[in-house]
């Protein structure tokens, strides 16, 4: 069970550099590197935070100069980013794609007996795809001509001088708009014609039927389902708005601050008063007591949530296979706590992360093994993004501290100008290329000026336990 938390919190270590080396070599400013032995990596720093390179013994191969560039290399992929998130591309076997500040996007990957799939995008202006295949192929210039398929939720979209003329396709209906979007005609699987926002109709027979007046003020929607019940949307804004399904009724008067919502399957009602002010529910699933912004408690799917004062103080809670979870946040983000217990061993130690934005971060696996860093302006922003914690982080990480399970403690000040590890018995202090010294169980064992001057020195140098 231990091993679980450990697991689950692994993401949130790749922030801070593990420490355990076995020998360091500082020449700062100009270059540090060194090992750790405990993930079998070695690490390079150049001018500081800025040049580095990372080399596991099996894994990529990441290296950069920051915040300019960072490239990852492995078995035959290799990924690259230029002042992310202004340049990116990747490249593979499969083939090579990329995009400038995701406006400007290109890929060019092998799609089997079928040939290649070229994309290349000018976004919005021109868009392409070539696939070999006619039916699957298109090409446009906007505003002027043009066809994409399978985009922006339609099967087709055809062009000319847009928005004085477009062709919608979905599902076998076909909306022609001459211009966008004001005068449509619907074609195919259905028929109508619509003047927006003066009034509109359009339907199936025994599948659906719409129609709106003055919209958004008026509209009426009905529905035909599968199983063969009747749906309706009837809105006469902002007086009164009904919705009705299959199982459940929801109707709301001065729109939106009065109504209720009345289920049957699942079982549920909700009461609002001065929505989203006041709401009350209570269901199968959920329950929601609301009085914003003072208070609001919520239980949805299992997931409990509190909200004080809104924005100051929120808690969530929530259960993931055998762990229970806790969030809680002061402000969103100027105080960020997740704290992962164990559900059937809750003697266990939890494993906890934590963001005091935008002093420091701390992680604690649950296990013994922890780890600080001091400044943390962009982690509880970007949490589960990798290249911004590659890129960025680092830049910003003027301490950082790794403490393990064994015992043995590793922190770095400045950028790796000052360093402390403690292995064992085995304790190392490095003030850059300055001055270096060394103790062990028998006292000091080493003190050294400048890499070359040495002070004291009793037999070999230690090396730390493995």
């Amino acid at each position: 069970m231990r091993r679980i938390l450990c697991f689950r919190l692994t993401a949130i270590f790749l922030i801070a550099a593990a420490f355990a080396r076995a020998d360091e070599r500082n020449f700062w400013p100009f270059v540090v590197n060194w090992t750790d032995d405990a993930n079998k990596t070695s690490h390079t720093a150049v001018v500081g935070p800025l040049g580095f390179a990372k080399r596991p013994e099996s894994g990529p191969l990441t290296k950069g100069f920051r915040p300019l560039f960072v490239t990852k290399s492995e078995a035959g992929r290799k990924t690259g980013h230029v002042l992310y998130p202004l340049l990116n591309w990747d490249s593979s076997e499969a083939g090579r794609q990329g995009d400038i500040f995701k406006l400007i996007r290109w890929s060019n990957i092998a799609a089997g007996s079928s040939g290649a799939l070229r994309t290349f995008e000018v976004w919005p202006f021109y868009l392409s795809r070539e696939t070999g295949d006619p039916e699957t192929s298109y090409q446009g210039v906007m505003p002027f001509y043009g066809t994409v398929k399978n985009r922006f939720g339609n099967d087709r979209i055809d062009w000319v001088l847009f928005p004085l003329y477009g062709r919608f396709e979905q599902k076998g209906i076909v909306t022609t708009t001459t211009p966008w979007p004001f005068i449509k005609h619907v074609s195919g699987d259905a028929t109508g014609f619509e003047v927006w926002p003066l009034f509109g109709s359009r339907g199936k027979e025994g599948v659906f039927k719409e129609t709106f007046a003055l919209w958004p003020f008026y509209h009426h929607n009905e529905r035909i389902l599968e199983s063969g019940a009747a749906t309706e949307e009837l809105a006469v804004l902002p007086f009164y708005m009904r919705s009705r399904g299959e199982f459940a009724v929801s109707e709301t008067y001065l729109w939106p601050f009065f109504g209720y919502t009345l289920s049957e399957a699942p079982a549920y009602r909700e009461q609002r008063w001065f929505w989203p002010f006041v709401v009350t529910a209570r269901g199968e699933d959920r329950r929601v007591d609301r009085v914003a912004p003072f208070f609001t408690h919520s239980v949805r799917k299992g997931v409990r949530k509190t909200w004080v004062l809104w924005p100051l103080v929120r808690n969530q809670q929530w259960n993931e296979a055998d762990l229970e979870i806790e969030k809680t946040q002061l402000l969103y983000f100027l105080y960020w706590n997740l704290e992962q217990r164990s559900a059937t061993n809750p003697s266990l130690a939890p494993a906890s992360k934590t963001h005091l934005w935008p002093l420091l971060s701390h992680w604690d696996n649950g296990a013994g093994h922890t780890q600080l860093q001091l400044f943390s302006p962009l982690e509880v922003f970007f949490q589960h993004n990798e290249v911004v914690r590659t890129v960025y982080s680092p830049l910003f990480s003027i301490y950082r501290l790794d403490h393990r399970p064994s015992g043995d403690v590793h922190g770095s000040y400045l950028f790796n100008f000052m360093t402390y590890h403690r292995e064992g018995e085995v304790r190392e202090f490095n003030l850059g290329p300055l001055f270096e010294t060394e103790r062990d169980g028998g006292g000091l064992r080493r003190v050294t000026l400048f890499k070359v001057l040495h002070l004291y020195s009793r037999g070999p140098r230690s090396e730390p336990k493995p």
